[in-house]
C-alpha cells in the first residue's frame, strides 16, 4: 500500500524493486514512495531484507528488476547504478563509522568539499551546535559516549546537505532510555531542517515514534506501507497484525455482516462484513481492547502479571483455546489465580480466516 501522495510530492520512489547477492534475490517487487520532508521506515524481523534495500538505495548494490528514483531521476535500474558519491544521499551506520584519529570537528568536516577553511569551520560549528556537541569539537571519538558518537555521525551525514538520509539501525547499540530520547532528538533535527530520511529498524516503538510512514517487510516483500496508526488498527494481513503491537488471536466465527461470536462474547467490527455466517475466524485481541468491568459475567483467570509503574500487563486464561492480555492502570492490582471481570471494548476489531 502506497501513501496517497501525488507523484510530484515524492522525493523517493521505489517501484517493483528486486535485488540480492549473486543469483539469489533477497527482495522482490518492493514498492513504496517517500515524500519531501518525510521520515520513512523499513521495519521487520532479522533477515527480511531491510538492509539489502538500504544498500540498493545507497548505491552499494545493483538491482535486478524495477527502479529507484530520487527527485524524479532514475538512480538505479537493471544494468545501471549511479555511483554512491553522486546520489546526494547521506548514511548513518549502526557502528557510527567515525575516524578515530580525527577530532569531532574534523569528522564532521570530512565530507565538505570545495569550501574554504573558514567556510568549513563555520559550517562544522553550526552542525555541532545543532546536535548539541559544540563544546566537544576538539575531542576524539573514544572520549565520547555512544549517544554522542551517534550525534557526530548524524552531523557528518548532514554536512554535505544531502537530499536523503539513510539510517541503518543507528540506535541499536544504545540502552533503551537513551535510544528513545536520541531517536526523538534526531527526528526533531531532521524535521527542523526539512530533510527526508529512511530508517531501518526491527524496533517498532522506535519506528512509530520517529517515522511518518512505515513499511513492514517479510521475506523480502513489503506487506504494508502505511502510517503507524493504520498499521496498528487496520493491518493488511495476519502477519502485520501479529508483528505490530501486542496481541493474541482467539477463535471465533462470523454470525453475519459486522458480528463475530467468540468466548469473549459477541464482538462487532467492520472486518467481518466480507464473510458468510459460520466462517471460522481468528480474532486479534490487543491489551488495550480489554477493560475492567465489575458487572461483567466474563471472568478469566490471571496467569501472569508484569508491573510497569503506571500500568500492569496481565495475561488471562479463559480456556485451552483462549488466552489474551490486558493492560490496566496499576492501581487495579489483581493476584495470580484471581478471576477478574472484564469485557471487550474494541473500536478496531481485527479478524482473519482461521488458519
Amino acid at each position: 500500500m502506497s501513501p496517497p501522495n501525488p507523484p510530484e510530492s515524492w522525493l523517493l520512489d521505489v517501484q517493483a524493486l528486486g535485488c540480492g547477492y549473486g543469483a539469489e534475490n533477497v527482495v522482490s517487487d518492493v514498492r513504496f514512495a517517500l515524500g519531501h520532508g518525510d521520515i520513512g521506515c523499513l521495519l521487520g524481523p532479522s533477515g527480511c531484507g531491510k538492509s539489502t534495500i538500504l544498500r540498493a538505495l545507497a548505491g552499494f548494490l545493483p538491482i535486478s528488476t524495477g527502479e529507484i528514483r530520487l527527485n524524479d531521476q532514475a538512480i538505479s535500474l537493471p544494468g545501471f547504478t549511479l555511483p554512491p558519491e553522486q546520489r546526494r544521499i547521506g548514511m548513518v551506520f549502526q557502528d557510527y563509522a567515525l575516524f578515530p584519529h580525527l577530532t569531532i570537528a574534523e569528522n564532521v568536516a570530512f565530507g565538505l568539499k570545495g569550501l574554504s577553511r573558514q567556510e568549513k569551520h563555520t559550517k562544522t560549528a553550526g552542525l555541532l551546535e545543532l546536535v548539541h556537541l559544540q563544546d566537544l569539537a576538539g575531542q576524539y571519538p573514544h572520549q565520547l559516549s555512544g549517544g554522542q558518537q551517534q550525534r557526530v555521525a548524524l552531523a557528518r551525514a548532514l554536512a554535505p546537505e544531502p537530499t536523503l538520509i539513510l539510517l541503518d539501525e543507528p540506535f541499536s547499540s544504545l540502552d533503551a532510555d537513551l535510544r528513545r530520547r536520541l531517536s526523538l532528538d534526531v527526528r526533531d533535527i531532521l524535521k527542523d531542517l526539512g530533510i527526508s530520511a529512511l530508517l531501518v529498524t526491527h524496533d517498532q516503538q522506535e519506528a512509530f515514534a520517529m517515522c511518518d510512514q512505515v513499511a513492514v517487510l517479510r521475506d523480502g516483500q513489503v506487506q504494508q506501507w502505511d502510517v503507524p496508526y493504520n498499521l496498528y488498527h487496520e493491518p493488511a494481513n495476519r502477519f502485520v497484525a501479529g508483528f505490530v503491537g501486542q496481541g493474541a488471536f482467539i477463535p471465533g466465527h462470523a454470525l453475519g455482516p459486522g458480528t463475530i461470536e467468540s468466548e469473549l462474547g459477541r464482538l462487532v467490527g467492520k472486518r467481518t462484513s466480507q464473510w458468510q455466517p459460520g466462517t471460522l475466524l481468528d480474532v486479534l485481541i490487543r491489551p488495550d481492547d480489554i477493560v475492567y468491568d465489575a458487572d461483567s459475567d466474563l471472568r478469566p483467570k490471571v496467569v501472569e502479571k508484569t508491573f510497569a509503574g503506571t500500568s500492569t500487563l496481565y495475561r488471562f486464561h479463559l480456556s485451552d483455546e483462549t488466552e489474551f492480555e490486558a493492560l490496566f492502570r496499576s492501581h487495579l492490582d489483581f493476584r495470580l489465580g484471581e478471576h477478574v471481570p472484564v469485557r471487550v471494548e474494541a473500536e478496531h476489531l481485527i479478524a482473519f480466516p482461521r488458519t
